[in-house]
């Protein structure tokens, strides 16, 4: 005899709509509570295939409502694994760009799936020679058009994350920074944006490519016109530039330090960009490219007004770095 969850996710394939939108109702209520989620997760073999089908139901309120649900489930790991497995990468970046209104919610699932390696690899297309790449594409251009619109709602702002998490792996690292597809610099020109999220994930994926210096330094530097302000002007203190100084700068440099300007109130942005900087100034080429920017003055000034323990030692780290290669460059 069927019991009651059994009997639930019957109805979640039931043919008529109202049956499917009571079943899922219940579905994410039982999500919403980590009871919940475990008794699911008992039966997820059972519940997942079609709960992740109806995220693709004619009705919006049930798609929405399987997006909640999916949503709640793949924070856990392990059915996170599953539902990846189900296909629902693809199925999420097909309905992302049928129905816009479930951008942000299938966004947000696309975050918690890219925590899991296998979640990166389908996003990624890894084995796919043809596209892999395609879905990071299409998500790098949704996120900055996105930053341009005129809305309330900043739906594809969590693209953030999931760039963050894709970059730590070196298939992620490899697709952003492939020169044809000039993915990085699109992501490198948010950095000054005024959404914290957004300003975070865009650090953070700066600083994870960094980790490719040794071996992709040139595709690093190619976008020095906004990889460096993205990096230098968080770290670059409150103080106004005097013009002896600017006049060893970039414009897009020097222009952004000859006045007053808002200072970077997170820490954690400020010790990603040094350790990114750092990264690149362990290779003499990347050296010499910080040298020709002044960006060790830079650095100077920016330690002078740092009060972060953390932050100050990594300008520290930097400074012995620049120290001990000074006398044997």
């Amino acid at each position: 005899m069927a019991t009651e969850l059994e009997e639930l996710v019957e109805f979640l394939s039931s043919p008529s709509p109202q049956l499917r939108k009571a079943a899922i109702d219940i579905v994410r209520g039982l999500t919403g509570s980590n009871e919940g989620i475990q008794t699911l997760a008992s039966h997820s073999s059972l519940a997942l295939p079609p709960l992740s089908r109806l995220l693709q139901d004619s009705s919006p309120d049930i798609s929405s409502a399987s997006a909640d649900a999916l949503i709640n489930l793949s924070q856990v790991s392990d059915l996170a694994s599953k539902l990846v497995s189900l296909g629902i990468v693809g199925a999420s970046m097909e309905v992302m760009h049928k129905r816009t209104e479930l951008s942000r919610k299938l966004v947000m699932l696309l975050v918690n799936l890219t925590q899991v390696e296998v979640g990166v690899s389908a996003l990624l297309q890894v084995g796919d020679e043809k596209m892999e790449g395609l879905y990071v594409a299409k998500l790098v251009r949704s996120f900055t058009w996105s930053s341009s619109a005129e809305s309330s709602e900043d739906a594809f702002e969590h693209v953030a994350s999931i760039l963050v998490n894709i970059s730590k792996s070196e298939a992620g690292r490899r697709v952003l920074l492939d020169p044809k597809r000039a993915l990085l610099k699109q992501v490198v020109r948010q950095s000054d944006s005024t959404n914290p999220i957004r300003k975070k994930g865009v650090c953070g994926t700066i600083r994870n490519c960094c980790f490719e210096a040794d071996n992709q330094l040139q595709n690093l530097l190619i976008i020095s016109e906004y990889l460096w302000p993205a990096l230098l002007l968080p770290v670059s203190g409150k103080k106004i530039y005097s013009d002896e100084d600017r006049s060893k700068m970039p414009p897009e440099l020097s222009n952004a330090l000859s006045h007053e300007r808002e200072v970077e109130e997170d820490p954690e942005i400020r010790k990603q960009s040094l350790e990114a900087i750092y990264m690149i100034s362990m290779l003499e080429a990347g050296r010499k490219a910080l040298w020709a920017v002044n960006g060790p003055r830079i650095l100077q000034v920016g330690y002078e007004d740092e009060e972060d323990p953390k932050v100050m030692e990594a300008y520290e780290q930097i400074g012995s770095l620049l120290v001990d290669n000074d006398g044997a460059e």
